[in-house]
């Protein structure tokens, strides 16, 4: 059974829209106007293979129509399902799969507003509820309280999208009512963002290793990029050859920094090591962890170093085409990459030749457009495909069987970034650099009851402590959450644990992707709590049973503890006990297995609802 729009028709607008992304089109089949038709278009239907093989351009597509129209109408989607031969209900299933897309009338403007951890912590209601006021029905902007748009160290946050031809942006953060209503009423008129080097409070301090090109290079300077050390990692990796280069990074103890901590060398190496050709690179740079934004500023502020980055991966595992899976709430990080990825290929370190070696690789930037799912690789690898994007069941695991059913390695921009001082500075050197089973140095994301909130970077094994005296923790702090919205919180006596994969372990919690929120007394525990589980709700794909139906009665049972007490409350802390098992066993993916750790957490660990 298929959906159809009957008579729909796609106004030039949204024609024009498409077309601009795939070209006009060249037959009838695929949505040229009859009285263009040619007398063979009567016997053959261009290229039904050929335009099947283009379903992967299914989510530019519907990019191209919201950005111009500001929501996907029925006649533009039918439209741009006969120019990629994809089923309407196919593509309405995608369509309706993202949060930032709309198959409903809505103005123009749209002004995403906040509403996740740091910036709930930072009266993020009051500032909706002020902005919603200002901005009721006739002024032409649709508010939409949001999930962490990944400005935690500016909380609370806005994002104003207007769309036209080109569709213009205005971040707001820290954001005032004020402030935010211009953005949406005005966006070429906001005021600049602050420079990427504002979210890194140790900027210019010569002993980083990650973050030591934020703030002093030019972001849009390849030539200063270059001064300051760039491709001196590419052109080391020539000399070592991919097996020598994949040789460096397992013997660098280099593990993703995602927070699933997979050995990197060993899944390069299996991904080398397939037979099946082509074989894919993706740069996983959704990070849509509620308190997340290292990539963000590693994108805005050095972006040459992840174009370098993936082609060594690329070069590493025998993989020509890349692709950059991008956020859609990151408009400044989106142009700095697609810079810095144009100006590589002009200079010649993309292309067919890179720096003349014979070595033919290119990037290719994929927006998503609001899943937090998308994060997991497999999902992340339907939505680039131009499917749902739901997890893949593994086995087969993606660097046999990735992206287009070719083997695949997916990294994200932190573990990628790594890989450069791995090659300048050696294996054994940067091995040196943490404990002996957390290699290396690590980005931490800190926002929250904090004076000085960011990005940090600091050896693995330095503790909770050190990195919250770093950042100016407040006297009365309450709880400290790792790992984001999937992780999990410890009291203020826990501050002595170490920050590595083995010591948060054992302390019975998670590092996860390098998450610290900091919560005060001011911030209401049961509120946050609520949150979480609002968020895993929202963001569940809906695939299989223990997540779709545990993350609704982990909120339902929530809601309930907050208006009871008592013995009806030990009834739901026993029945989320219940589902959380469940979801921890039985989900598909990690984050139903996930989406009890914070809550399970709180009763434990902090006694809440006591």
């Amino acid at each position: 059974m298929d959906l159809h729009f009957g008579d729909s028709k796609p106004t030039n607008e949204e024609r024009a829209a498409v077309d601009a992304l795939l070209g006009p089109p060249e037959s009838s089949w695929e949505g040229a106007a009859r009285d263009e038709m040619r007398a063979a278009d009567l016997r053959w239907a261009r290229g039904g293979r050929e335009a099947r093989d283009r379903r992967d351009l299914l989510l530019p597509g519907l990019h191209a129509i919201n950005d111009r129209i500001g929501w996907i109408g029925e006649g533009a989607l039918d439209y741009l399902c006969r120019r990629l031969t994809v089923p309407p209900a196919e593509a309405y299933g995608v369509a309706t799969f993202y949060a930032m897309f709309s198959v409903k009338p809505r103005p123009a403007t749209v002004l995403h507003v906040c509403t996740d951890l740091a910036c709930a912590a930072a009266a993020a209601s009051a500032l909706c509820d002020g902005v919603e006021a200002r901005l009721g029905p006739g002024s032409g902007v649709h508010v939409e309280r949001s999930p962490c748009l990944g400005l935690c160290e500016r909380a609370p946050a806005a994002l104003a999208i207007k769309a036209g031809d080109p569709a213009r942006t205005a971040v707001s953060a820290p954001a005032t009512v004020h402030e935010a209503v211009l953005a949406a009423s005005s966006p070429d008129s906001a005021p600049e963002e602050p420079a990427a080097a504002m979210a890194v409070p140790q900027a210019g301090d010569p002993g980083l290793t990650l973050l030591g090109r934020v703030g002093v290079v030019d972001p849009s300077s390849l030539d200063d990029y270059r001064s300051h050390g760039g491709y001196a990692a590419l052109r080391r990796a020539f000399e070592l050859g991919p097996a020598g280069v994949i040789r460096e990074v397992t013997d660098s103890g280099l593990v993703g920094r995602g927070g699933a901590a997979f050995p990197t060398g060993r899944k390069w190496q299996a991904t080398a090591s397939q037979p099946d050709h082509p074989h894919y690179l993706v740069c996983n740079a959704d990070e849509s962890e509620p308190g997340t934004f290292k990539d963000r500023v590693i994108m805005e502020g050095d972006p040459y170093a992840l174009v370098e980055a993936m082609t060594i991966a690329a070069y590493a595992t025998g993989a020509h085409q890349g692709y950059l899976y991008l956020r859609g709430e990151y408009p400044r990080a989106l142009r700095r990459t697609e810079h810095a990825i144009a100006q590589a290929r002009a200079r010649g370190f993309l292309g067919d030749d890179v720096l003349g070696q014979g070595y033919a690789f290119d990037i290719e930037i994929r927006r998503g457009a609001g899943a937090y799912i998308c994060g997991e690789e497999t999902a992340l690898f339907n939505s680039i495909e131009g499917y749902r994007g739901e997890p893949r069941s593994k086995p087969p695991f993606p660097v046999e069987k990735g992206l287009f059913g070719r083997p695949t390695v997916e990294n994200n921009v932190e573990t990628l970034v790594n890989v450069l001082p791995i090659l300048t500075m050696g294996a054994q050197a940067y091995a040196a650099i943490g404990t002996e089973k957390s290699t290396g140095p690590k980005l931490f994301c800190v926002s929250g009851s904090v004076a000085r909130p960011g990005i940090y970077e600091l050896p693995f094994g330095a503790t909770l402590g050190e990195l919250l005296d770093l950042a100016g923790v407040r006297p009365d702090l309450r709880a400290v959450l790792l790992g984001g919205a999937a992780g999990g919180f410890v009291r203020p006596d826990e501050t002595d644990i170490p920050l590595t994969f083995e010591g948060t372990r054992e302390a019975g919690t998670t590092l996860g992707s390098g998450v610290v929120l900091a919560f005060d007394g001011t911030v209401p525990l049961p509120r946050l709590l609520l949150r979480i589980a609002e968020f895993f709700r929202d963001e569940s794909c809906g695939q299989c049973v223990p997540c779709r139906v545990g993350t609704v009665r982990q909120e339902e049972a929530l809601h309930r503890i907050v208006e009871r007490s008592g013995a009806a409350a030990a009834d739901d802390i026993a029945l989320l006990r219940e589902v959380g098992r469940a979801m921890r066993d039985a989900s598909i993916c990690g984050l139903g297995q996930t989406a009890w750790n914070a809550v399970e957490s709180a009763i434990d660990r902090l006694g809440a609802y006591e």
